[in-house]
């Protein structure tokens, strides 16, 4: 009976320092997107681009934000509010592919925590706000629930990083649009 007793009150010491020494405070959701532009930056509560996706009011910071992008109010709604309806199970397989990868990988560079020392930590942050983002969603994700998922307190959201796979993106639908348009066919002498 003592040896029970004993067991029962190591256990115990055990769990209650485990619980003193090793609490980590749970984030649930991103509660800020940190905009980076080359030495500017500016921060975005995601309770406030929810509250503009959801009811069109905006804070003046937030603004101020939406002004520098050129785009009308209702194509920024239109674009936080665009759900993406997938199954789960096949998001599971491809962000855990080798194509996945190397998408988690350039798009880690664009979004990631705050303090990610390396790409895999971004990866994972990645990797886990689209899964728990269709969660939130019932199999449907938009960019709210991406980022109300994504695991730290703060977004990098690195527009310079950006800027260079959109204009990667836009050079290679060129070159694929003038590879699909048959161009040799047109040379072909008859």
């Amino acid at each position: 009976m003592k040896f029970y007793k004993d067991i029962i009150t190591k256990i115990s010491l055990i769990l209650i320092s485990n619980a003193f020494l090793f609490n980590t405070p749970e984030v649930k959701s991103a509660e800020n997107i940190k905009i980076i532009y080359s030495i500017f930056s500016r921060t975005i509560e995601v309770d406030s681009l929810k509250k503009f996706a959801e009811e069109g009011y905006a804070s003046d910071n937030l603004r101020r934000i939406l002004k520098a992008t050129g785009s009308s109010d209702e194509k920024i709604k239109y674009t936080l509010n665009k759900n993406f309806e997938v199954p789960i199970t096949i998001v599971s397989k491809l962000v855990n592919s080798e194509i996945g990868n190397v998408f988690l990988t350039r798009l880690s560079s664009i979004i990631h925590p705050t303090r990610a020392k390396d790409e895999r930590t971004g990866k994972l942050a990645l990797k886990a706000s689209v899964i728990q983002g269709l969660n939130l969603g019932d199999g449907k994700i938009n960019l709210l629930n991406f980022f109300e998922a994504y695991p730290t307190k703060t977004v990098i959201l690195n527009v310079n990083a950006l800027s260079k796979v959109l204009n990667k993106v836009e050079s290679i639908s060129e070159l694929l649009d003038f590879f699909t348009n048959s161009p040799l066919e047109k040379i072909k002498p008859n």
